[in-house]
């Protein structure tokens, strides 16, 4: 898979805010729990294809290229993993089948 379409097919996590769990229902955090673990899933998954790409020694900058997209992907993990020890944090609290 060529590394310029890799590059583009990201999006961002904004910024955790636990607030934002406050009103969901057990169901609802349920459901943002599973969507951040595939999430994390699939950009692992992306992550691993850059990284194992064979970049020709012909391009230019394209290792350096396949470096920070690998970069960018494992700091979407970090962000990822923290909405998600978020959530698990508000299912806590309020849900009693989650303990």
């Amino acid at each position: 898979m060529p590394l310029t379409l890799i590059a583009g097919c990201s999006s961002s996590v904004a910024s955790i805010n636990p607030a934002k769990y406050d009103g969901m229902s057990c169901a609802e955090l349920n459901s943002a729990l599973g969507d951040t673990a595939t999430d994390i899933s699939r950009t692992a998954i992306s992550r691993g294809k850059v990284a194992n790409t064979s970049v020709p020694t012909w391009l230019l900058g394209g290792e350096r290229v396949k470096t920070v997209v690998a970069n960018r992907d494992t700091a979407r993990i970090e962000r990822l993993q923290q909405q998600q020890q978020a959530i698990i944090a508000a299912r806590k609290s309020r849900c009693p089948s989650s303990q």
